[in-house]
């Protein structure tokens, strides 16, 4: 059967286009595998918004260039003090004679109705946050645990596409070793089709028995058939997951292999678990977040900068700067910062509860998976030797239907339950193989 196995692989290595080893295909969907792409993205955003809530701690430095004409009283008035400009006639002093009783009532055209005014200011203004009740620091270590959280979501997913990629190959391994093995059997039918022709002319055999086999015969083609198209959707898919045209691949073991691991490896490494242990480093983090809205928020700003009526004009003689502290402290807001207090500690609860859930169902589900190998296995083995049995029984029987001390039917009977326990026996191997794999994922680290 090893040598049926092994002159079958040469044949797919002489006719097939391109041949993909495993090592070279965990390596390929690494690189190229779309959803892998959208989740190395999704992991840069999220490093840039870390950036994002770490800038903020810098301030922020402005530079600020106006051009304004206007013939309005106040800000024509403005203009010149700006730019350092204004005189006592600007106030109406040209209108003022002492003689006059009545001056408190004389109205100032050089102040009501001044001319037209063109004003440039160039201006630069810093300003930066000296206490925020902890809220940016909040902001900027949420913006990290959701940065690592994006990271293990992506080695989750790797691991997925490499678990997929695995059992693709093995499973095609197993088609192609039980294709082989339709092939021979079909190569059977036909020689019991061609000795049950020969014996219904001598008058041996009846012409229902020749109809038994050729409906054997075609039972066995549409066998292969459905093997062969499943073939195609295997190599269809791979080529998905890879990024490109995959048409054969290095055979691997029919029977995949797997490290079984301690429960204590799975609760420090499962991917899910470390994501709600994430959870609740965030909630704990919403709830710092929450507290700050009752502190108070101090900033400390300077500005810089020169004014003219002409652009760039006399800077140096008529720069200004002004420089302050500012704080801002909420009083009242309908209670609006306590119930968002309450909430946040409402969440961090939930989170517990969700890291609780994670490693009980992560457990369950290992504990599932290893019962469901154990009892894969045990059967598989029992089903070798009752194949090895159904093989010999039906080689037997082919030879007494030769000596005519059998029916053609009952050779038939005998080669149907061996079929049947090869069909069941690769659909053990390929259960047991995802199996495998899928303890792998609960791991959560890459499959080399």
């Amino acid at each position: 059967m090893r040598l049926l196995f092994f002159l079958f692989f040469s044949l797919c290595i002489s006719y097939a286009t391109e041949q993909i080893t495993l090592s070279q295909a965990l390596e390929k969907v690494r690189q190229s595998n779309l959803e892998l792409s959208i989740a190395t993205l999704d992991e840069d955003i999220a490093q840039l918004e870390q950036k994002v809530a770490e800038g903020q701690t810098w301030g922020s430095l402005d530079l600020t260039q106006s051009a304004l004409r206007s013939n309005d009283a106040l800000s024509v008035f403005g203009f010149k003090l700006q730019s350092r400009e204004a005189t006592f006639g600007d106030f109406g002093f040209s209108q003022f004679d002492s003689t006059n009783p009545n001056v408190l009532h004389v109205v100032p055209n050089d102040l009501n109705e001044p001319q037209v005014r063109n004003h440039f200011q160039t201006a630069l203004e810093y300003t930066i946050p000296l206490y925020t009740g902890g809220r940016m620091q909040a902001h900027q270590k949420i913006a990290h645990a959701i940065k690592v959280i994006k990271t293990l979501s992506k080695e989750e997913l790797l691991v997925q596409k490499q678990f997929e990629v695995k059992k693709t190959f093995h499973t095609l391994s197993l088609l192609h070793y039980h294709i082989a093995q339709l092939r021979i059997v079909a190569s059977n039918v036909a020689k019991i089709e061609q000795m049950t022709q020969a014996m219904l002319e001598e008058g041996y055999a009846k012409n229902v028995d020749l109809l038994e086999v050729q409906a054997r015969k075609s039972d066995v083609q549409r066998l292969l058939h459905q093997s062969e198209s499943n073939q195609k959707l295997l190599y269809h898919f791979l080529s998905f997951l890879l990024q490109m045209p995959i048409e054969g691949i290095t055979l691997v073991e029919e029977d995949g292999t797997f490290d079984v691991k301690s429960e204590t490896m799975v609760l420090e490494s499962n991917s899910a678990i470390q994501k709600a242990l994430k959870g609740l480093d965030i909630s704990k983090m919403q709830i710092d977040l929450a507290h700050s809205a009752f502190l108070p928020q101090i900033g400390a700003f300077a500005s810089y900068g020169s004014s003219d009526n002409h652009f760039l004009n006399d800077f140096e003689e008529k720069q200004s700067y002004t420089v302050g502290l500012q704080m801002r402290w909420n009083i009242l807001r309908g209670g609006i910062d306590k119930n968002t207090l309450e909430k946040s500690r409402v969440e961090h609860l939930k989170a517990q509860l969700q890291l609780r859930l994670a490693q009980e169902s992560t457990l369950l589900r290992w504990r599932k998976l290893k019962t469901q190998i154990d009892n894969d296995s045990f059967e598989i083995e029992s089903l070798k030797k009752e194949l090895r049995l159904a093989e010999a029984i039906y080689e037997n029987y082919a030879g007494r239907y030769r000596e005519k001390l059998v029916s053609i039917h009952e050779v038939l009977l005998k080669q149907s339950d061996e079929i049947g326990k090869r069909l069941k026996l690769r659909e053990l191997q390929n259960r047991r193989n995802e199996t495998f794999f899928e303890l792998e994922t609960l791991i959560s680290k890459e499959i080399l």
